[in-house]
């Protein structure tokens, strides 16, 4: 019984992980103010008639705090990667120097900052709920079988108290992404 209910809470744990990894993966995209590639990574230049990630037709690289450079791999893709980037509504204007296409990053505005913030906190809320989820799943896991009425409470308390781990990893996330984001 006791591997059983070991198995529902690794389980549980791997679910809440891969919560945060996600939630990671998506404060990575809410640019801070700093140049970073990871910005350019949801546009698409239209290769030989297909849409492909900028990634795999350019090097992205970051010169200094305020700017992006992208290095196409082909000269004739300059013209396209210039229009996938205006095309992605990302508020950058691309300027192409023949080799290069430079994007110089603005700073963002008191407005601009508090949608970010707005955007950081609706993912961790995303996150939260992923972790609920993984926490309403294993609750059932655990009703379902045949054990003691104590060791089923007990297994639904340790289920909590990885709940609350995982809620708190959240909230300080979220904290230092905004304090990062608000930082001028």
């Amino acid at each position: 019984m006791n591997e059983e209910i070991k198995f529902i809470l690794d389980t549980t744990q791997e679910g809440m992980d891969s919560a945060i990894a996600h939630l990671e993966k998506m404060f990575l995209k809410i640019r801070a103010g700093k140049a970073s590639p990871v910005m350019l990574s949801s546009v698409m230049v239209e290769y030989y008639g297909s849409p492909t990630p900028l990634s795999q037709v350019a090097n992205v690289n970051t010169p200094d705090a305020r700017t992006l450079s992208v290095q196409p791999w082909e000269k004739n893709m300059l013209h396209e990667i210039e229009k996938a980037i205006m095309n992605a509504n990302l508020g950058f204007n691309p300027m192409n120097n023949g080799d290069f296409v430079i994007i110089n990053v603005p700073p963002l505005t008191e407005e601009r900052r508090r949608d970010l913030v707005k955007q950081a906190k609706a993912e961790a809320e995303d996150a939260k709920i992923g972790v609920r989820n993984a926490r309403q799943e294993a609750n059932k896991e655990i009703r379902g079988l045949e054990a003691s009425e104590d060791l089923q409470k007990n297994a639904e308390a340790d289920v909590q108290a990885l709940t609350d781990k995982y809620i708190r990893k959240i909230d300080a996330f979220l904290e230092s992404k905004e304090a990062e984001i608000m930082k001028v």
